[in-house]
């Protein structure tokens, strides 16, 4: 069986950057992804990446993929892996469609939305609930809406969704919101936004599609009447695969700052990793990190 000297894990900022640099470094290696962009193409308009004064999540998702095309990066899309291990000098990694041995890996898996575990919530999934206002903010249009969670990722949201529709519940379990200060201010002095801190989602309900949603606030329920439910509360490490390099208390991959794990021959970086601020051009820069590591680490060792 072939034999890779570097397999990269996601092709999000983090694992497309390495790629890049994968390339240009004459690495023999490959690229396994369960899609091309992560959170990046999720993303609503973004107003801090370097070299842009403003882009979209999608336009910088299509930017990033026609850098790696233009080196045509081997990428198997879509493979999800499911285990990882060290066997003597090699790494094997199985997927879901197969297996490959390489010398060197690079976890750049990213981040998944963060579920709110509530009645209603799994059986109006793609029917009034959803994980991605870039995605799906134009289906709900004319319609009154809500959107869960007190963050950065929760006023993007609602931001996206001023344009668009009448009356928009921003639902907060926190005591205030806690993104950046320009994004809170903008959505304070948005007329069809209602904040409710300090409150807690129940229960959605519907028909065919969302209804309503159900609320705890002081003790009190409250129903509030929409079409749709978007949950923006947090993100969880897509590691699980990951069972052989150390992980802090929230399932993140501990690095240093060349981005080696705990086992040699296995680098990570990007938003799966302990490095704090989860920033799109954080993640760009540590797979860059990530790849050079890895290349140093090839050209030190025999195998």
């Amino acid at each position: 069986m072939k034999t890779y000297d570097l397999i990269i894990i996601g092709a999000g900022p983090a694992g497309i950057t390495a790629t890049v640099y994968a390339a240009r470094k004459k690495i023999d290696f490959m690229v396994l992804s369960n899609d091309i962009g992560g959170q990046t193409a999720w993303s609503g308009d973004i107003e801090n990446y370097t070299g842009y004064q403003f882009i979209t999540g999608p336009e910088l998702t299509r930017k990033f993929e026609e850098h790696m095309k233009a080196f045509s990066a081997p990428l198997n899309l879509p493979e999800a892996v499911i285990d990882i291990k060290k066997e003597n000098n090699l790494i094997k990694i199985k997927t879901d469609k197969d297996e490959y041995f390489c010398k060197t890996a690079i976890i750049a898996s990213g981040k998944r939305p963060r579920l709110l575990n509530v009645p209603g919530e799994k059986e109006y999934k793609n029917r009034g609930v959803t994980y991605c206002a870039t995605c799906d903010a134009p289906i709900f249009k004319d319609k009154n809406v809500a959107v869960i969670g007190g963050g950065n990722s929760s006023l993007d949201a609602t931001l996206q969704l001023i344009r668009l529709c009448p009356k928009i519940y921003l639902i907060n379990i926190g005591p205030h919101l806690t993104g950046d200060p320009v994004m809170i201010e903008n959505v304070e002095k948005a007329a069809n936004v209602e904040i409710w801190n300090d409150s807690k989602v129940k229960e959605i309900s519907g028909d065919n599609f969302v209804k309503a949603m159900a609320v705890e606030k002081d003790g009190q329920s409250h129903r509030l009447e929409v079409s749709g439910i978007f949950v923006e509360i947090g993100l969880i490490p897509n590691s699980e695969f990951d069972k052989i390099t150390k992980h802090n208390e929230y399932g993140e991959i501990v690095v240093n700052d060349r981005n080696n794990t705990s086992v040699e021959g296995v680098f990570a970086a990007g938003d799966v990793t302990n490095v704090p601020e989860k920033q799109i051009i954080i993640a760009c820069g540590e797979g860059s990190k990530a790849c050079l590591s890895a290349f140093r680490y090839l050209s030190s060792h025999r195998f």
